[in-house]
């Protein structure tokens, strides 16, 4: 059985543990089976450009970061546009798995990489999706491989703002990654003890959002924290196009929904506002050790489908358990967080802010 492997878009913790998983699972499990590591994503499958990989290549990587394969993102929506030659990417790919003589594909990614592994299976090839992300927002499934590594580096860095902004009497706003849900930065906001947390999918109202630090100050709070999701919006940017509200905060002098609330609250309460970016700290981490535990899972489970026939799906945890979904049902969808949403109603009953 031959098997192509990739991941792609953006790493997180996790992709090598899966990928050891799913490698030990095929040798001790499938018939003659002969994996292909493509190399960067899809534009390994593209280009043909792969190495063997075996049930001891990720051994040493278990616990590392990162994507020994590489990773470079390929935009779905352009992927059945002709190239010069007048062929598309996605005519590549499943050239390239046919004439490769591949069984199957199983592809390691997030939304963009899904939607083109439906694009694939809809082509005629086997594909098997693994859900990446430390977003969490994939549809389908309660949760991703490298969100729980992610929301305990940020939580860490949210709990550790706490000491240096009530020795400094500071209000610090920490920029948690997420641009169209916050799972993340809920779970940060919850697991790092903050006073706020603002999120993409609940538009924040800027001037509640001063007054409420304004009144903390007054009833004898020293400092506050306030996690912030990148994707984080106003009301009123909320009814705008991405390019128009992009133009706009340039025209007000800044470019993040951090800063704007950052410079809100100095100028009401006077207090000093710092902003705290965790970047790519949050991306790089080693997987911990509930990452190690579902990947592992997640990595095997995929083998097992492969050994059943069972292709056109992505792997999902749904109640503890390992599940799947279609890939034509789950492209293209996106897992937002409810008001109904037992973690966020648990944060706003035990005192957490959400601007609004």
């Amino acid at each position: 059985m031959k098997i192509g492997l990739l991941t792609s878009g953006g790493d997180c913790p996790g992709l090598n543990a899966v990928m050891r998983a799913f490698t030990k699972f095929a040798c001790l499990n499938l018939p003659r089976p002969e994996i292909l590591g493509f190399k960067d994503g899809y534009t390994g499958l593209i280009e043909g450009n792969f190495l063997p990989v075996d049930d001891q290549f990720f051994d040493g990587l278990f616990y590392t970061g990162g994507t020994i394969l590489g990773s470079i993102r390929q935009p779905f929506k352009n992927m059945a546009d002709p190239a010069e030659d007048g062929v598309s990417k996605l005519d590549r790919m499943v050239e390239n798995y046919r004439r490769l003589g591949l069984d199957c594909l199983v592809t390691l990614g997030g939304a963009g990489t899904h939607k083109t592994a439906a694009m694939l299976s809809a082509e005629g090839c086997n594909v098997i999706g693994l859900p990446k992300t430390i977003d969490n927002d994939i549809w389908g499934t309660e949760f991703t491989f490298g969100f729980d590594t992610a929301a305990e580096v940020a939580a860490k860095c949210v709990r550790e703002m706490h000491a240096t902004a009530y020795s400094h009497g500071r209000t610090i706003l920490v920029e948690v990654m997420g641009n169209k849900t916050g799972w993340l930065s809920l779970y940060a906001a919850v697991a790092g003890g903050a006073h706020a947390c603002i999120l993409p999918e609940f538009p924040y109202d800027e001037n509640a959002l001063a007054e409420y630090i304004a009144r903390r100050r007054e009833n004898g709070a020293r400092y506050d924290v306030i996690v912030v999701a990148e994707g984080a919006m106003t009301k009123e940017e909320s009814g705008w196009k991405r390019k128009e509200m992009l133009l706009r905060r340039k025209e007000l002098g800044y470019s993040t929904a951090t800063s704007r609330i950052a410079r809100a609250i100095e100028n009401r309460t006077g207090a000093e506002a710092r902003v705290q970016v965790i970047g790519y700290l949050q991306r790089g981490a080693e997987p911990n050790a509930h990452d190690r535990a579902l990947c592992t899972m997640m990595g095997a489970y995929a083998g097992e489908f492969v050994k059943e026939g069972r292709f056109g799906v992505t792997v999902a945890v749904e109640g503890g358990r390992i599940t799947y979904n279609s890939l034509a049902d789950i492209a293209g969808r996106t897992k937002f967080i409810t008001p109904e949403n037992p973690m966020y109603l648990a944060a706003k009953s035990t005192g957490i802010y959400f601007g609004e």
